[in-house]
């Protein structure tokens, strides 16, 4: 359903530095980065870009993001990288059952104080 979309930061180069390092563990990464008027604007992704990072300004409101994962031992690589990365722990890697029987995720918050998450369906 969602093609791709895009986040507002106050600080682009250290949260480009937080999400290169968070979702390399997820098998994601910067693959087009360029200088718009607006100031840089970053794309993440396996194959294509997906996820968007722009200068400009910190984003208001809550937002919450979660990046799938290949495997529970990805989402904890996930949450020990952003917490080595600077980011806020908001919730530690585990079974979340209350969403489904299977549904593994870890919550942290980024630089911008969104609540970013990777999650792993599968039963491994």
């Amino acid at each position: 359903m969602i093609d791709h979309f895009g986040l507002s930061v106050a600080d682009y180069g250290r949260t480009r530095g937080f999400y290169d390092s968070v979702l390399a563990t997820l098998g994601y990464r910067c693959l087009q980065e360029f200088k718009t008027p607006q100031g840089m604007l970053a794309g993440y992704g396996a194959d294509k870009p997906e996820f968007w990072l722009s200068a400009g300004g910190r984003c208001t409101g809550k937002l919450h993001i979660a990046f799938a994962a290949r495997s529970r031992a990805d989402v904890d690589a996930f949450h020990a990288a952003a917490l080595k990365a600077g980011a806020r722990d908001n919730g530690a890697p585990g079974l979340r059952a209350i969403y489904h029987p299977h549904y593994y995720g870890a919550f942290v918050f980024d630089p911008d104080g969104h609540n970013i998450e990777a999650v792993c369906h599968g039963p491994d």
